[in-house]
């Protein structure tokens, strides 16, 4: 059994109780928000499409996706002092809102987070048989669907792998995220310094659009925004330390700062690799730079040398898995947060805690299923799979802007903060709340908007996958309002089984 801690854990405002284990200490819940985001998975995956639209001054776009990202972190932390607790987002907006509002930021985070897990595992074929070729298990990677298929056996393996470990525990998951990210960490710390060490021109190159953007009719402002995609693509990701509130210890002081922490260093640390990445690159008119078979992975190659690209490689594969380990964790406390309100199909099921393990395994292991089903579309079909992967990063920019939303009107109506966030007992913003509330929606409305633009560039055609985000967002949303207004919303309620007086077989009605 349990010990009951729910007199400081937050808990007591959604009459929960606790059921999964705390275990996870300070670097633990800041590993968990620096993998999500994961340095060198999105900065390497990504850095080819940015400079390869907008040159080297699309750094830029680093900086702004920070400051619009962190009053969003800012707002997550007070919420995260107050309410540490499993699907964090579902829950805030629930709470902050209504319970069709969090149903319906639940549902976009979930579905989001499922889709991502399988585009992050795909990385592995990036790098995988370039360290050994018995990698490439189908064909030599040239044939039509070899690189494709391939990919997908890879991730399967790695969804199993990321299945099995938060099947065994959250000791377990912890443990290996914590060793994974103090690898990434120390690995992108390096290649840093090593790149800054190998300049070969000067910072003038940042202001410079090197006739970038005159092709087009909105000229460089148009490809500075498509660019940016790049830079909002990894900066996301920071509630998962505030996801597993429930797990942590001390979790109303310990979460707020791991989100701080996590988005800070990644910033730092991305940053400065992508910056020297490009002061050092040997020629930045050569165009695999802004391929995708070459970009930063192309850049660090040749500045390295003897096993020291082996050993980059291997760095981001360590990556890629715990990014992977991280965004599967995510999803799972999300779905076992919506479950335990039996806002789920097979509630009872999905929100069943396992005695020896005290962790959800069901949804651990449902929720690798569709990952790996998902993953099939890309054999056939990469150009859908990548417009579905963009579609889940906005999907969570905008339950993001839901949280953020809900919480401004709160401001608007002065009932937030809450008097123990007000009288400086944990984290709260103070006077600035309001300003960076405000910056936090407005930035989230137009990321997000940025985000779905219909533009070929990005999304390709034909019409469906250029107007993607809204055929498909729409497609998913609605088929899960369809499901809440059929069924769900005559169920919905903390299941007996997870209230704090569990046994009297009714459910408890949310506020």
């Amino acid at each position: 059994m349990v010990e009951n801690k729910t007199d400081d854990s937050g808990m007591e405002h959604f009459g929960y109780r606790e059921s999964l284990a705390r275990s996870i200490g300070a670097f633990g819940s800041f590993a968990a928000g620096v993998s999500y985001i994961s340095i060198l998975t999105g900065t390497f995956q990504l850095f080819y499409f940015g400079f390869g639209t907008a040159g080297p001054a699309y750094l830029w776009s680093w900086p702004m996706v920070l400051v619009g990202q962190l009053a969003v972190a800012l707002c997550f932390m007070e919420l995260s002092a107050k309410y540490p607790i499993a699907g964090s987002v579902y829950n805030w907006s629930k709470l902050l809102g209504s319970q069709i509002v969090g149903w319906s930021s639940g549902w976009l985070m979930l579905t989001a987070s499922i889709v991502t897990l399988s585009a992050v595992v795909l990385a592995l074929q990036l790098n995988l048989p370039r360290l050994w070729s018995g990698f490439q298990i189908i064909g030599d990677g040239r044939g039509t669907y070899d690189f494709a298929t391939n990919a997908v056996i890879l991730g399967t393996v790695l969804i199993v792998f990321t299945t099995v470990v938060n099947a065994l525990g959250v000791r377990w998951m912890a443990m290996i995220n914590s060793a994974g990210v103090f690898i990434e960490l120390i690995a992108a710390c390096l290649i840093a310094i090593f790149l800054a060490f190998n300049l070969r021109r000067g910072p003038q190159v940042f202001f410079s659009i090197g006739g970038y953007g005159s092709g087009g009719g909105s000229g460089y402002l148009g490809d500075f925004l498509v660019a940016s995609l790049a830079s909002g693509y990894v900066m996301y990701g920071f509630d998962t330390a505030s996801s597993l509130g429930e797990e942590t210890l001390e979790p109303r002081r310990t979460a707020p700062r791991a989100i701080l922490r996590a988005i800070l260093a990644s910033f730092v640390i991305g940053g400065a690799i992508l910056v020297f990445a490009i002061l050092a690159a040997p020629d930045l008119r050569d165009p695999m730079i802004g391929s995708s078979n070459g970009g930063l992975q192309y850049i660090v190659e040749q500045v390295m040398w003897g096993p020291l690209g082996k050993i980059f490689l291997v760095c981001i594969v360590v990556a890629v898995t715990v990014c992977s380990l991280a965004v599967h964790t995510a999803a799972i406390r999300l779905a076992f947060a919506m479950a335990r309100d039996n806002a789920l199909p097979f509630g009872e099921r999905l929100a069943r805690v396992n005695s020896a393990t005290q962790t959800p395994i069901v949804p651990a292991v449902v929720i690798g299923v569709i990952a790996e089903a998902i993953l099939v579309l890309n054999i056939g079909q990469p150009k859908i799979f990548t417009v579905l992967t963009s579609i889940a990063v906005i999907m969570i920019y905008l339950a993001y802007l839901v949280v953020t939303g809900a919480m401004l009107k709160k401001r608007l109506a002065g009932a937030w903060p809450p008097a123990d966030l007000a009288a400086g007992r944990y984290f709260t913003m103070g006077s600035a709340g309001m300003l960076v509330n405000v910056v936090a929606v407005l930035w989230g409305a137009g990321m997000a908007i940025n985000l779905a633009w219909p533009r070929e560039a990005v999304y390709g055609a034909p019409w469906c996958n250029t107007w993607g985000a809204f055929v498909y967002i729409t497609a998913i949303l609605g088929a899960g309002l369809v499901w809440y207004a059929i069924t769900g919303r005559h169920h919905v309620g903390t299941l007996a089984s997870h209230t704090l007086t569990a046994g009297d077989g009714s459910l408890q009605p949310q506020a």
